[in-house]
């Protein structure tokens, strides 16, 4: 007895027992579970679900059914492994934050985006979402394989015939054993382009198509939370190799509030990003003092959207707590790609060409297959009616053939000995009812067999020739594009480690206005329209109330755009990074992409285009301070600005002019003084000097404005109440620096004080902007040339309440010099030459 125990003892190798259980198990779980195939994009148990909602006809157009039913039928015939990871995917595919395009419309909670767990499936309902049927399409009709289920008792198909590239529009995430995969979801409306690219590259008999035509087709990846992608050079890494790191950030904006404090609103997150644990851990840093600024994190989204509200003291700058935000929390937060899927059951990582190309030899075989079965099923038919048809043509025989047989059988061998029909067609005739020997019935035959030979004549055609198959193929993709398409919902943003994004924008002059609270926007150089003198003007922008434009002037997308704030600080961005808005949007706060400090305001924005020797700036003070220091001491602003000029107790900075030392200067104050003087009397001081005194003024006056000679030949003067002229530069003398000034302007209760200058020449253009944000853009050969001390004619209408905010000068392009920069720039080589085309470059 004991013998036979021991008999039954096996001696094994432990080490290579556990390596090749080990290499079973890892091949299980990459094969079988965890990775996607590259044809339909799912896993093996996301297949199944889907396929036993085929199964249970719980299509979109049904009601929706039980979790509990559909996991159990999927458990019991297909997938036997545990209830909770079957309805863990299938809630998963109905979460609109986890799946870009839900493959599963769930009825109940399926849990939130701050981490909740779905419902017990028992309380759960769901059904097919409209664009899964498109993954299921045809697959009755033989276009894959079907395999035995674990027990044989059921058949399963080994992928699905998916009319959409599901990989890549709702890409997938998967740890396997040694490799993983994280695929970003992107826009069904970019990847279906990819593919109609390839496909019309193909038809075309052209090149191959290369991986920079689809990456000018495929912006990036489309994540169903939003945010904003920074910068390209993360996702041109992805999409060449396979892989590569994506940074992701929340979408904010920094608000005012009527209190004087300011806040963070966070209105979408980076992908997968748990948002209650981001407050959470928000609320930590404030506590652990490593974020210090913070009064109030409240969180108040609703079915409206997502809203993070995070109040600051009054004395913080927003933009700092907004940066160690993103530096501490999943404000930003990195993806990191891995293309990696499934070819013929091997993993395998892939640039995403390889894959579009994968997807769409998927496709040839789907259709070649749908379409041999569709032939098929057409010559079956056709072989039929062509029975009946001779059937018909002899019925008096065929009558007298099966009232004469003993059996059906007999009838049949008759009637295949007879007319030689085949045994199916002789089937067919002994089965026909008496209705078919009417003429209308004939006749249906007939139309019906003459459909079928077009039909079966048509799917040959396509099954001889491969580019009638991919023209198949692109009607019916396009189809699925227009009616499941939309638009992206993640932007793609400037990243200022990436220098390559400056290569992307397109070199063009563009207008650039500000309002009194902040609000920037960029847009094209031709919004406005010319009008005529005394016109009433369209409208500028929407703005807030008691917000008017402040700034609005021409420059071009890669100048830097250089602002210098009222305390005397400098900051710096280039133009293509002042986001573009449309002429009637409000635009985006200053305080979102400058690190202004509490309390400071823009009160000078000038174009640079190159710092370069033998160039200045000229600054001049409310007080009536003036300074010229060289361009080359701003040449490196920091994020967080640098100190551009030093002032004293209650004076501001108001007005900055781009100069070479060889200009006269005007200041014009508010009672409508102005001063001439040479800018040779001015000495070139350092940064951090405070400059010489430029003007005397009376009690209570301020300068409003300062131009240069070249600017043009006369002085244009703006009034609050929209009166205004030009008076000849000759009848301003030069004086020394310093002194008080001669009379520029009659002021009186209809005019106001004056509100805006521009040295213009008669072919200039200039646009007026009133408190209402209303424009008018006119030309200023058709406004009256005046003498010194007189108030001018009405330049614009103004409603009741209303005042003239600012004005800005306008020019066309002028051909033949290219090298121009905005109106208050000036060309080293030829100042004047320069001022009069000054609004352009390149």
């Amino acid at each position: 007895m004991e013998d036979n125990i021991f008999d039954k003892v096996h001696e094994v190798d432990l080490k290579k027992t556990m390596e090749n259980s080990y290499i079973d198990y890892a091949m299980s779980v990459i094969a079988s579970r965890a990775l996607p195939d590259v044809r339909d994009g799912l896993k093996p148990v996301q297949r199944r679900i889907l396929y036993s909602m085929i199964e249970l006809n719980n299509g979109p157009d049904k009601p929706h059914r039980k979790c509990a039913r559909i996991v159990g039928d999927t458990m019991g015939k297909y997938h036997p492994h545990g209830d909770s990871s079957i309805y863990g995917a299938l809630v998963n595919m109905a979460q609109e934050w986890s799946t870009r395009y839900p493959l599963v419309d769930g009825h109940g909670n399926f849990g939130s985006v701050d981490g909740d767990g779905a419902a017990a499936m028992r309380y759960t309902e769901a059904r097919l979402s409209k664009i899964s049927m498109e993954l299921t399409a045809d697959i009755n009709k033989n276009t894959v394989d079907f395999i035995p289920n674990f027990d044989e008792t059921e058949k399963e198909p080994t992928v699905l015939p998916a009319r959409f590239p599901n990989l890549l529009v709702n890409g997938t995430s998967g740890i396997a054993v040694g490799m993983a995969t994280n695929i970003p979801p992107h826009n069904l409306r970019e990847v279906i382009n990819a593919v109609v690219r390839i496909i019309d590259n193909q038809i075309g008999d052209k090149d191959e198509t290369t991986i920079e035509e689809i990456l000018q087709i495929i912006k990036g990846p489309d994540f169903p939370t939003g945010g904003m992608i920074l910068g390209t050079r993360g996702i041109e890494e992805a999409y060449r190799t396979g892989r590569g790191k994506i940074r992701v950030r929340a979408i904010s904006d920094i608000e005012s509030m009527p209190n004087g404090k300011s806040r963070i609103v966070v209105t979408e997150l980076p992908y997968m990003v748990n948002k209650a644990r981001l407050i959470e851990k928000i609320a930590e840093l404030v506590k652990d003092k490593k974020i210090d600024g913070i009064t109030e994190l409240s969180d108040q989204s609703s079915r409206e959207g997502m809203r993070v509200v995070i109040e600051l003291r009054r004395d913080v700058n927003a933009n700092v707590i907004l940066n160690q935000l993103y530096k501490h929390t999943q404000l930003q937060d990195t993806f990191g790609v891995i293309m990696l899927a499934l070819i013929n059951n091997q993993p395998k990582v892939m640039n995403l060409l390889e894959m579009l190309n994968h997807y769409l030899r998927h496709q040839e075989e789907v259709v070649t297959r749908r379409t041999q079965y569709e032939l098929n099923k057409a010559q079956e038919r056709a072989h039929i009616l062509e029975g009946l048809l001779i059937a018909l043509d002899n019925i008096d025989e065929v009558i007298r053939i099966i009232r004469g047989s003993q059996t059906v059988q007999a009838a049949k061998s008759e009637l295949m000995e007879r007319f030689g029909l085949t045994d199916i067609q002789a089937q067919a005739i002994v089965d026909m009812r008496l209705r078919a020997l009417t003429g209308l019935e004939r006749e249906k035959l007939e139309k019906e067999y003459n459909e079928l030979m077009e039909q079966i004549s048509r799917l040959k055609a396509i099954l001889a020739d491969r580019k009638l198959l991919l023209g198949v193929i692109r009607e019916e993709i396009i189809v699925i594009r227009d009616k499941y398409g939309d638009d992206r919902r993640t932007a793609i943003g400037f990243d200022e480690f990436d220098i390559s994004m400056e290569d992307l924008i397109p070199k063009e002059d563009v207008v650039i206005t500000m309002t009194k609270l902040g609000y920037i926007k960029r847009m094209s150089n031709d919004t406005f329209k010319s009008q005529n003198r005394g016109g009433k003007g369209i409208k500028g922008m929407q703005t807030l109330e008691e917000d008017y434009v402040e700034e609005l002037f021409m420059s071009h997308t890669h100048h830097y755009i250089m602002f210098f704030t009222n305390t005397g600080r400098v900051y710096r961005m280039k133009g293509y990074e002042i986001p573009e808005a449309s002429r009637t949007s409000r635009g985006t706060a200053i305080v979102n992409l400058l690190q202004l400090m509490p309390g400071e305001k823009i009160s000078a924005i000038i174009p640079i285009d190159d710092y370069r020797d033998g160039e200045y700036l000229f600054m001049a003070t409310k007080k009536g301070l003036v300074k010229k220091t060289p361009i080359k001491e701003y040449a490196f602003v920091r994020k967080t600005g640098l100190a551009a000029i030093n002032l004293r107790e209650e004076d501001e900075l108001i007005e900055v002019k781009y100069t070479n030392s060889d200009q006269e200067v005007f200041l014009v104050t508010e009672f409508g003084q102005c001063i001439r003087f040479d800018e040779k009397d001015v000495r070139p001081t350092g940064r951090n000097s405070m400059g010489v005194r430029g003007m005397n003024l009376s009690d209570r006056d301020e300068v409003i404005g300062m131009q240069l000679s070249s600017q043009g030949s006369d002085l244009l003067i703006v009034s609050e109440k929209g009166m205004g002229k030009r008076t000849p530069l000759d009848e301003f003398t030069c004086q020394n620096r310093g002194g008080k000034g001669i009379k520029c302007y009659k002021i009186t209760e209809k005019t106001g004080n004056v509100v805006g200058i521009k040295a213009v020449n008669d072919d200039d253009e200039i646009m007026i902007i009133n408190t209402e944000g209303i424009v008018i853009r006119m030309k200023c050969s058709g406004i009256s040339v005046l003498g010194r001390v007189t108030s001018g004619v009405k330049l614009i209408n103004l409603q009741e309440g209303d005042i003239v905010a600012s004005i800005a000068k306008v020019r066309k392009d002028d051909e033949e010099n290219e090298e121009n920069i905005n109106e208050d720039s000036v060309n080293e080589e030829n100042i004047n030459e320069k001022d009069e085309n000054r609004d352009n470059d390149e």
